[in-house]
């Protein structure tokens, strides 16, 4: 018997929009831009040709349009991959769920996340400006083993020799890596560096930083960034990726993380005015997504 999704699994609101997102199914587009900064939703927007809505609720901005005549939706996601937990629930919801009756529907539609961010590098040869496409992304945030099958989305090679490079503390979440859709990686393979880049449950200790609190291991980053499997490196940090390709994994949509660098931690070096690197990312991406 098909499973009917109750309401309090499924939080559906009085417009028949998803409670979060406040999105409708019929807004959503099959290409889905998404964005930290609620901000940032206008600098997408702003190539788009034509515009069919426009949806604010919290953090999450939206807007569905066409780019060179290809339907697209940009949403902004704010921080974190607890969000990034609500908002491919919740896209996944409005793509595959009959909100009628609450039922997944037998005829499954497959989306396509790409998530345009930020982030710090910590290679030395990674300069502030340049893009870097996470073709590996590594979870420190322990979201995805709350769902089942998530050792069948994983590298557990990758994840077991990590683990055992950087003497992982057992009371940390266990890391977790899941590959960007192999065909988004050719895609943006020749204007992007490669890499595999870790998602931090938080800005400040889980990335290495040292205000007032210590972190629990001093040499983390130093051992994060002397690791080296068949030639990959970790190349980044930033805060959503992981998720964002692990849910998707699972859901059977396609997803990729691409990230301008604003700050280059090996020289402890960090760019504010970083507005112009993001605009190039974002029409260098629509470019790239227009023609799929």
């Amino acid at each position: 018997m098909m499973r009917t999704i109750p309401a309090s699994e499924l939080i559906i609101n009085d417009d028949g929009s998803i409670f979060h997102l406040h999105l409708r199914p019929e807004q959503l587009a099959d290409t889905v831009i998404l964005v930290g900064d609620p901000g940032r939703v206008a600098l997408v927007a702003e190539h788009f040709d034509t515009t069919e809505c426009r949806v604010s609720n919290r953090e999450f901005n939206t807007v569905t349009g066409t780019c060179k005549g290809k339907r697209m939706t940009v949403l902004s996601t704010g921080i974190g991959i607890g969000n990034i937990d609500i908002c491919v629930t919740e896209l996944d919801a409005l793509a595959n769920v009959d909100f009628a009756t609450r039922q997944v529907k037998p005829e499954k539609k497959q989306l396509t996340l790409v998530r345009l961010g930020t982030s710090g590098a910590i290679q030395p040869d990674i300069k502030v400006g340049d893009f870097v496409f996470s073709r590996t992304s590594c979870g420190f945030d322990g979201l995805l083993s709350y769902y089942k099958g998530r050792d069948a989305v994983c590298d557990l090679d990758l994840e077991e020799a990590f683990v055992k490079h950087t003497g992982w503390y057992e009371k940390m979440p266990r890391p977790y890596f899941v590959d960007a859709d192999p065909a988004l990686f050719e895609l943006f393979r020749d204007v992007c560096v490669e890499g595999i880049t870790i998602a931090a449950p938080g800005f400040y200790a889980p990335q290495g930083r040292w205000v007032r609190l210590e972190p629990h291991d001093v040499h983390l980053n130093e051992k994060i960034e002397s690791f080296e499997l068949g030639g990959r490196r970790i190349t980044n940090f930033e805060m959503e990726g992981s998720a964002l390709a692990g849910l998707a994994a699972l859901m059977g949509h396609r997803a990729a993380t691409v990230c301008t660098i604003i700050a280059q931690r090996i020289a402890l070096d960090a760019c504010t005015d970083y507005k112009p690197f993001v605009k190039q990312m974002i029409r260098t991406a629509l470019d790239k997504l227009a023609t799929l």
